[in-house]
Order: C-alpha cells, then sequence, then structure tokens
C-alpha cells in the first residue's frame, strides 16, 4: 500500500530528530554519570520503539522499508547499549522477516542462522542490501556479546563480506554518484563502518581467548597477530598484543611472551593485565628483582585514578566492554586488587632480603585497611589473609630490621583482639574416613577458635624473640610460657590420630591446623630451651630442647641447640650422638643456615 511521501517525511524528520538528540546526550561523555547516560538511552530506545510500531502499523512497502529499517537499526542499538539482547533480537527477527515479505519471498523457519541467510538473499540486488548489512551487523554484535561464537563461525563468509562492503564505504554515503539519493538517508546513531570495525578486532579477541582457553596456543597466536593491525583503540589492540603473550607463555616461551606484553604496555600503558601477566613469568623464571620491579610499577598503576574507556571518533553507544564478556577473556584480563598486590610486593620483598623496604609495604597496607575509605577496603579485604596474620607478618618483619620495640607493639595488638576470644579448651576432630585431601575434619566455627589461639600464642612467640634479640632472657622465657600456655589448651578428640610433619617443601592441607600446631609447639620449646641455656639453666634447657624434638623431630636447630646442652653437661657421648642424627636429618646447607640463626 502506497502511502503519500508527506508521512514517510514525516516519520524521517522524527528519526533524524532523535538520532541528533541521542548523539548530543553521548556527546557529554565524561560530563555525565553513568546513571544518567543510561537514563538517555532508555529514553532514545523507548521513542525510536515507537516511532517504529508507527511505520510497522502499516502492511510492509518497499517504498518505506529503508527508513524502517533504519529505525530497527537505531532501536537495537539502544537496546543493545543497555543489555536488552532478547527485545534487539526480537526486532532483528521481525525485520528479517519483513524483508523477505516486502521481497516476495516466505519465512519458513524459526533458526536465526537460516532466516538471515535467506535475508541477505532476497536483499541482495535491492536497495535495501545496505540496511540488512547493517542489521546484520547488529546480530553480529548480539552474538559477540552473548558470547556466542560458533554463530558468528557459522555465517564467517557473510561476515567477511559484510566487513568488506560497509569498511569500503559501499552504502554509507561515500561514492559520489549516490551522495544526492543518500543525503535524504535516515540518519543513523551509530556509524555502521565503526560499529563493524569495533567488532572486527572484539571478535578476533574473543576468539582468540577461547581458542587459548583450549589449549589452541598456536592458531590464536596467528589470528591475534593478524587482529593488532586492525583499526581501532590502542586498547583494543593492546588486548591482542596481550594475549599474543599469554598464547606464547602457554607454549613455555617466557622471553618472547615478555617482549608481547612489553608490546602492550607501549601501545597502552594502562594495560595493567600486562604488567600482572609480566610480573607472572618473572616469578617462573626466578626473577625475583625484575619481579618486585613489575610488582611496584603494578600497584602504582592501579592506584592511579579509573580512566575513561577510549572509543574511536568520539562517544559511540556500544563499548568494547559489553562486546568482550566471555569468561575465558575474564580471567585472562583479571588482576589482583590493589591491596593484594601491596601485600604480595611487601611479603616479596621480606622473603628476598630486601626488609626495609618490605616493612614500609606493609605499613601501607595497614594504613589503607585502617583509611576512611573503608567501603572500598571492605571490598579488596576478602582476598588478603585476616588481620591478625597481617599484624604478625609486619611484626616479624620489624624484628628483622632490628626494630624489636614496634614488633612487640604489633603484636600487642593481635593478643588484645584475640586472646579474650579463646576458649579454655579446642578440640581438633579427627577427619572422618573417607574424607578427602583438602577436608581439615573442623566446622567454620572450629576454625576460628583454632585460628584466635594460633594468632594469640604466635604473637607471644614473636615477643619472646623480641626479648630475645634483646638478650631480656627471662622475658624471653616468660613470654614463650605463654605461647606454650595456649597451645597446650588444644585437644585431639581422636588420641590414635597422630599427624605427621610435611617436610618443609610440601603443602598439606589435610591436618594443616594440628601440623602448625606442632610446629609452634616445637619452635617455643626450642627457643625456651635457648633462653635456659643463655641463663645457665641447663637441666630446664635440656628438657625443653627434647621435648622441642618430640613435637617437631625434624627441628634443626632444637638438635643443634641439644648437642650444645649435652656437652656443657659432660654428657659428650650423647651430644655427639645427638649431633650425628641432627647432621643425618639435613644438609650441609640447612646446618649452616641455623647455625647461623642461632
Amino acid at each position: 500500500m502506497y502511502q503519500p511521501p508527506s508521512l514517510l517525511e514525516k516519520w524521517s524528520q522524527e528519526n533524524n530528530e532523535l538520532v541528533n538528540k541521542c548523539k548530543q546526550q553521548e556527546a557529554g561523555g565524561g560530563a555525565v554519570s553513568q546513571d544518567h547516560r543510561q537514563s538517555s538511552l532508555r529514553w532514545c530506545s523507548s521513542e525510536f520503539h515507537k516511532l517504529l510500531r508507527k511505520i510497522q502499523g502499516i502492511p510492509p512497502h518497499v517504498d518505506h522499508s529503508q527508513l524502517e529499517l533504519a529505525v530497527v537499526y537505531n532501536t537495537c542499538v539502544c537496546f543493545t547499549a543497555q543489555s536488552q539482547f532478547s527485545e534487539a533480537e526480537l526486532l532483528l527477527k521481525e525485520a528479517t522477516e519483513r524483508v523477505l515479505q516486502v521481497t516476495g519471498n516466505n519465512a519458513d523457519t524459526s533458526d536465526p542462522l537460516v532466516l538471515w541467510r535467506a535475508g541477505l538473499k532476497s536483499a541482495g540486488n535491492t536497495a535495501l542490501h545496505p540496511h540488512v548489512l547493517y542489521l546484520l551487523c547488529l546480530q553480529w554484535a548480539l552474538w559477540l556479546a552473548k558470547c556466542q561464537l560458533e554463530n558468528i563461525g557459522e555465517l564467517q563468509e557473510q561476515m567477511s563480506s559484510l566487513c568488506e562492503i560497509v569498511c569500503d564505504g559501499v552504502g554509507d554515503g561515500s561514492p559520489s554518484e549516490a551522495k544526492g539519493r543518500l543525503s535524504k538517508s535516515p540518519l543513523l546513531v551509530m556509524e555502521p563502518k565503526r560499529l563493524t570495525e569495533l567488532l572486527q578486532i572484539c571478535t578476533s579477541i574473543a576468539q582468540g581467548a577461547e581458542k587459548l582457553n583450549e589449549g589452541r596456543s598456536s592458531e590464536a597466536l596467528s589470528d591475534l597477530q593478524a587482529a593488532s593491525a586492525l583499526p581501532a583503540t590502542r586498547a583494543l589492540v593492546a588486548y591482542t598484543h596481550l594475549l599474543s603473550g599469554s598464547c606464547l607463555a602457554h607454549m613455555n616461551r617466557p622471553q618472547m611472551a615478555l617482549q608481547c606484553y612489553k608490546k602492550a604496555l607501549e601501545t597502552d600503558s594502562r594495560c595493567v593485565c600486562a604488567l600482572y601477566r609480566s610480573m607472572l613469568i618473572y616469578r617462573q623464571l626466578g626473577n625475583t628483582q625484575a619481579e618486585i620491579q613489575a610488582l611496584r610499577l603494578l600497584h602504582s598503576t592501579l592506584m592511579l585514578p579509573p580512566a575513561t574507556e577510549p572509543v574511536l571518533g568520539g562517544i559511540q553507544p556500544l563499548s568494547p566492554s559489553l562486546l568482550l564478556s566471555s569468561q575465558s577473556l575474564s580471567r585472562l584480563l583479571s588482576v589482583p586488587s590493589a591491596l593484594s598486590v601491596l601485600y604480595s610486593l611487601a611479603l616479596k620483598c621480606v622473603l628476598s632480603g630486601r626488609v626495609t623496604e618490605g616493612v614500609e609495604h606493609y605499613l601501607d597496607l595497614l594504613a589503607a585497611l585502617h583509611s576512611e575509605d573503608q567501603h572500598a577496603v571492605d571490598a579488596e579485604v576478602s582476598v588478603l589473609p585476616r588481620m591478625p596474620e597481617l599484624y604478625l607478618e609486619a611484626g616479624t618483619a620489624l624484628l628483622f630490621t632490628r626494630r624489636p620495640a614496634d614488633c612487640m607493639a604489633f603484636c600487642n595488638e593481635v593478643i588484645s583482639t584475640t586472646l579474650e576470644l579463646v576458649p579454655e579448651k579446642v578440640v581438633l576432630e579427627e577427619p572422618e574416613e573417607g574424607i578427602g585431601g583438602d577436608a581439615r575434619g573442623l566446622s567454620v566455627e572450629g576454625e576460628d577458635k583454632v585460628a584466635m589461639l594460633l594468632w594469640a600464642a604466635a604473637a607471644y612467640l614473636v615477643q619472646g624473640h623480641c626479648h630475645a634479640h634483646l638478650k631480656d632472657w627471662k622475658q624471653a622465657v616468660t613470654h614463650y610460657t605463654r605461647c606454650i600456655n595456649l597451645l597446650v589448651k588444644v585437644h585431639l578428640k581422636n588420641r590414635d590420630f597422630q599427624p605427621q610433619i610435611p617436610a618443609a617443601d610440601v603443602n598439606v592441607k589435610h591436618g594443616k591446623d594440628l601440623c602448625t600446631l606442632q610446629r609452634m609447639k616445637g619452635l617455643s620449646l626450642a627457643w625456651r630451651g635457648i633462653s635456659f641455656t643463655q641463663m645457665d639453666q641447663l637441666r630446664e634447657a635440656l628438657r625443653d630442647l627434647q621435648l622441642s624434638l618430640q613435637a617437631f623431630p625434624d627441628y634443626t636447630g632444637a638438635g643443634l641447640w641439644c648437642g650444645e646442652v649435652l656437652w656443657r653437661l659432660g654428657r659428650k657421648h650423647e651430644a655427639a650422638a645427638c649431633w650425628e642424627k641432627t647432621w643425618s636429618l639435613t644438609t650441609q646447607t640447612s646446618v649452616e643456615r641455623y647455625l647461623i640463626l642461632w
């Protein structure tokens, strides 16, 4: 049914006015809040949808189908930008069916792939062809946003043709002979060429992440390297280099992976994931100094204010983050929080001998955890050790830097917050038959009780070390005794369960609390014995050192000092036997380390 030109012109003018209003609102960029932007998108999609229903209120006809498809495009862009994927797909399906009606074809299928092939074929030599291609761009965007990459692969030939046609400017106003006709074409809220370029690189990134996740690293690497030459924002090009580095890392080529991560950072200095992945490579290679440097840079970058998402040629309704939402990619792009990185930096510095630097990082971490911005902190605390553990680690690091007074202050903080919560008796239950290796045989409440006890005991143990450092042996004995008195509050429900103390290089989660308890008993008894030795109370010293070896047989320091006490008591044969046994349990390097420690 033929409609008067005045009605078409009115609808076209209404569409163009809506497009201009949408672009004006989007042009606010960072000056408007996300809530305001979403509100604007809801208004635009509502108005476009109302206009579309007016146009679709009459039977489909070739004279107004171009306008109808343009309004469908605009409406679907707004729906997609709000993640209203179902609404957008329904409109695209209805539009494709109306195209088939206009061209005299039937739509006897509900399969979207078959429907699109039929729609593209029927509109192939008509004026509707560019507009159908634009709608296919949106279907591509929807499949990408919903991580339905298999559908994109099924229409790979059509997608390639679409990219050539749209990106070469056919149908978007560039051919000079079509300028007069296209000057009257309805406006679009997002240029199809820009959308197609965005879809190309985002699809390459998403497909590369999936292939990498499936173990097809070599194939993914080839595709990602080709994608790095596509027109796109610096952030997206950096992603291609980043994923290329991940492919090379999986292929056991760490040095080449580092080069790709470097290229990603050169492309986009805010690509924090490249810094994080570089740090992991340095850790794998055992390059501690480079690892610390990468951790420092990563933390500094994470502390910068968030940057607005860059786009090509101004603000666009559809952002890369909307299209890149697959779990595979999210895992590859995940980065620890700033506080978690700061903790890793502090711990790594201490363990690598840069203790003074590590102490400063611990103090910064604790200051951040006590900052006024508690809401932001709470979101990150879950990935960190609990507060008493952080205080104990920081206190121990302070002791290493010969600051025993500060260390004792940190330990006092732990004791003041945990000691009152320690019950008079703690029972560790034997794990039941058939429980896996990660089970610990404790309820959550029981775990908390044991944790409180161990933290308080550890605080007393470290305070004992502080007094030993100051050569105040009497106070050292007092604090080691307080540690021991807490540890003996723990009882086993089944006395037949005797855990084996794992070697230092073995990580055993089963019975972890019990193993920690035995280690702490061994340490506290040994150090109290050493303190007694310094006070010439040799019999008390021998008793504690022997009890220490019973609790923790592999503790070399206790064995060495036990031999020393036996020798000073005149029991030289026993001393020699004790030393010989100790030497048989460890390497020369370990013995030297303990001799230096004592």
